[in-house]
Parts: C-alpha cells; structure tokens; sequence
C-alpha cells in the first residue's frame, strides 16, 4: 500500500466515527494485508485528526499477527461526573479497566526501557472505561487487521478517580458491581467476576511502550494506557445514576450521556 492508500483508508474509518454508523469492510484496494499496514492507517488518522492523541489501548498479544494497540484521542478522553458517548445499538457500550498514566516522557529508542524504567514513569493508575463502538455491520466479512486500523473499536477512555500504585499493579481480579437507577427508585445491578485478561494489568503497557518505541512513537507525559477489560463489553443505558464498583479498588459515580 502506498501513503495516499493509507492517508484513503485513514479517511474512511475516520467518517464512519458517527453515531449509529455500520458500515462494511473497505474495498480491496485499501484493506491492509500486514500488522505494518495495519498501523501506517493509524498514523495517518492520527494525522488527519485535529486533536492529539491522549492515551493508548493495548494488550499482550494474541498472537504474531493479532497485536492489541491503538491510539485514544484527546477530544475523546473524559472525567468527572458525566461521560459522553455515541450510542451503540441503542445502548451505552464500555468495558471496565484500570488505566497507567505517565508522569514524564519515554521518547523513542531502539533498546528496551526496563519494567523498572516504566514503572518509575507511571505517575498515577485509575479505575477506567473504556468507550466502546463498533463501526462495522453484523454480517461484515472484515478482518482482524482491518479492526487494528481502524483502532479496535475504541471510541475514547473514562478515566476515574486514581487508586493506589501497590493495588493497581496487583489487581489481577477483582468483583465487579455496576447499578443503574430508575427514576422509579428501582435498581438494576449487574455482577461481574473479573478477571483481567493478562497476568497483571500493567504487562500490556510494559510491551506497548517497547514495541511502539522501536517503531519510532515517543510517549508523553499525560498519556494513559487501559490495558483490557474486567468484564468484556457491558451494555448500560443512558441518563441513569451509575455506580461502579471494583471491590477492594474503588468505586465512582457517573451519568452516561448521548453524543449525537
């Protein structure tokens, strides 16, 4: 694929970040074929995008050929006590994470940064959400590394108050407890067992930084990384007090509100 290929891809995926949009895989033409084409399409819609990027989702691989990385844009990050976000399928889709924000910069370098390194640049950790739309149709025939390009069905992050370093890097599972609450004074709770994807949740962010530096991406002070979710994809609704509970971690409260 050529620049003007991926620059054409770029502002394909970048159309379809619409609420309620689900569209098919690209034309031949413009579907990448390799983890290196994959990630050239990211670039280009970090570069045609008119905000920053603010933050990374990232996992330890699932294979060669299935890496789990993608840019999370400044204008979609959020805190406090609304989080706004394109409905999907009607309903309010996140996943419930524990994000590593760094306190200083990791430019770029060919040798590896140190767990110890990483772990001295993680200034604060906190419970998180991730925002989650899916941008492709049902019975769409796309492939894993069209979904990489088109950075993982990633919409933004909701970062939440900061917990504790020690527990942070410790919380490898944890219950869950999500409530919404009826205008009728009726609660609806759902109960999740979690457990994170990976060993510990700040794996993923040691590999990200060191694949992504080699490859020339330095990382900023400020920018965070949500490292897999608790609970795969929760479907709540909007306009609802919502308590979020991560046992023995924390807990917020958050009214989620339709982007448009």
């Amino acid at each position: 694929m050529t620049l003007e290929k991926f620059t054409n891809a770029a502002q394909q995926f970048l159309a379809r970040r619409v609420s309620g949009t689900k569209a098919y895989s690209l034309a031949e033409a413009l579907t990448p074929h390799s983890i290196d084409e994959a990630l050239s399409i990211q670039q280009a819609i970090i570069k045609l995008r008119p905000d920053n990027v603010a933050g990374w989702k990232c996992l330890l691989p699932l294979a060669e050929d299935k890496l789990i990385i993608a840019p999370i844009f400044s204008e979609t990050m959020q805190e406090g006590e609304q989080c706004w976000l394109m409905q999907d399928n009607s309903k309010v889709r996140i996943e419930p994470e524990i994000a590593f924000v760094l306190a200083h910069d990791l430019p770029a370098r060919d040798e590896d940064y140190s767990e110890a390194e990483i772990n001295a640049a993680i200034g604060s950790c906190h419970m998180a959400l991730e925002l989650i739309q899916s941008r492709f149709a049902d019975d769409s025939d796309v492939t894993f590394l069209e979904r990489l390009a088109d950075c993982l069905v990633n919409q933004g992050l909701f970062l939440g108050p900061t917990i504790d370093k020690s527990v942070a890097f410790s919380a490898d599972k944890f219950q869950i407890s999500i409530k919404q609450y009826e205008e009728s004074g009726e609660v609806n709770e759902q109960i999740f067992n979690g457990v994170h994807p990976n060993p510990l949740p700040q794996l993923p962010v040691y590999w990200a930084i060191n694949y992504m530096t080699k490859r020339g991406t330095s990382f900023k002070k400020g920018e965070a990384f949500t490292t897999g979710s608790y609970a795969g994809v929760v479907e709540l609704d909007f306009d609802k007090n919502t308590d979020i509970d991560y046992a023995g971690v924390g807990n917020f409260r958050v009214v989620f509100k339709e982007l448009f």
